[in-house]
């Protein structure tokens, strides 16, 4: 019989989901709940066995848009129950410092799950509730949380500490806690047995690139540093977030623009980046601006570029060389301009890409730089959804977690 994982994230107004074939690794069917909480109508899709099913109505709350997304599940299928779910998997953004590994959902982790909301506002109540509710609708199915922060807990002290009082720090969970850490995990234990090259002393950096961005530095498969912070507003310049920013901005903000911390919090995270400089987050719209000669498309795309190359400059450096670059999730996978770009700058230090590979259009695993090339450049897709999956059956078969949750029906 079949096993398979439901894999659900919540966000404060969206859900997305999949259902994960564990022998397969593939996607048996997915979804999106949009809008929910909001004044005018929600959407549905769900993606079953190439047909896809939508529907508009009014989404009051998280509960409501997973009890129609199970009646989904029943009316077009799969049937749960027929096709061996074993848990449902509910991706967390900030774990902190108290989970370094998953944990099952249970009355404990839900409230401290939302008590880490105060460093991840924007996801973890959401996300909390989204486990919350599934509990109830799926009750002899175990449930776990799994953590995108937990790969880089294991960061060294001198990575993950910032130079801040140490008192206040500590007082208040300052730290660099990273973020994306399940793609980072996915993609730095692909690259090895893709490559077959074995794991020990293989140095990795891994460029995961969307509309949210953010690299890591890996060696032997473990994190030495990661681009994003306390909250994934620090480091590469993103779709709506600065990216690495004169913390005293915010002073100068508050003492001559007069503007509040909600405020300075929405333009940082929501109206900066590509989208502050563009009016565009969307970088197939910045490309067709550059094509048409904007100079702040232009000039974006050069900012964008120069921080990516700085990330790599500095985590090669940091680990003594590099022997793998990879180009992961939204713009690292389809964005061939962009790794062009980013190739580019490094030629001096012996990265030859070839161009006809960089080209291509694949959902394949690939290599785009030449065999003479000084590191090895590659393409692979992230698959955060089975890396969640697979982390919730080896739970959910225990029956157990490592802080000595037990499920029980």
């Amino acid at each position: 019989m079949a096993k398979t994982v439901l894999v659900i994230n919540a966000g404060s107004s969206s859900i997305k989901y999949q259902l994960v074939d564990l022998e397969s690794g593939e996607g048996l069917a997915n979804g999106l709940v949009e809008k929910i909480g909001e004044p005018i109508d929600g959407h549905y899709k769900h993606e079953f066995n190439g047909e896809k099913h939508e529907l508009d109505e009014p989404i009051k709350t998280h509960a409501d848009g997973l009890k129609r997304v199970l009646g989904f599940f029943e009316e077009y299928g799969p049937n749960l129950q027929d096709s061996g779910i074993v848990a449902v998997g509910h991706r967390v953004v900030q774990g902190g410092s108290i989970f370094p590994k998953p944990a099952l959902v249970n009355e404990k982790t839900i409230a401290q799950v939302k008590d880490l909301a105060v460093l991840a506002p924007l996801h973890n109540g959401p996300e909390a509730k989204g486990a919350e509710v599934m509990e109830q609708l799926l009750p002899d199915v175990p449930q776990i949380f799994v953590f995108d922060s937990s790969f880089f807990f294991q960061l060294p002290e001198e990575a993950s500490t910032y130079a801040l009082n140490k008192e206040v720090a500590e007082k208040y969970k300052i730290r660099r806690y990273g973020a994306h850490g399940t793609s980072h995990e996915y993609i730095g234990g692909v690259v090895p047995e893709f490559l077959g090259r074995p794991a020990e002393g293989l140095k990795q950096i891994v460029l995961h690139i969307g509309n949210g961005a953010s690299a890591s530095a890996q060696i032997s498969g473990r994190p030495i540093d990661t681009s994003m912070g306390l909250t994934p507003l620090e480091g590469l310049m993103m779709g709506g977030r600065t990216g690495d920013i004169d913390p005293a901005v915010v002073f100068h903000l508050i003492r001559n623009a007069h503007m509040n911390v909600d405020e300075i919090d929405d333009l940082f995270n929501k109206k900066s980046g590509m989208m502050g400089m563009t009016g565009f987050a969307d970088m197939r719209e910045i490309d067709r601006l550059i094509g048409e000669g904007n100079k702040d498309a232009i000039l974006a795309m050069k900012m964008y570029v120069h921080r990516i190359v700085g990330y790599i400059g500095n985590y090669t450096a940091q680990m003594g060389g590099v022997d793998v670059i990879t180009f992961t999730a939204g713009v690292g996978e389809n964005d061939d301009k962009v790794r062009a770009h980013v190739c580019k700058k490094l030629e001096p230090f012996g990265v030859k890409l070839d161009e006809e590979k960089n080209a291509i259009r694949s959902k394949q695993p690939r290599i785009i730089s030449t065999p003479d090339s000084s590191v090895t450049i590659c393409v692979i897709p992230t698959n955060e959804e089975l890396a969640i999956a697979h982390k919730a059956e080896k739970i959910a078969k225990e029956g157990r977690d490592s802080y000595g949750n037990v499920f029980e029906k």
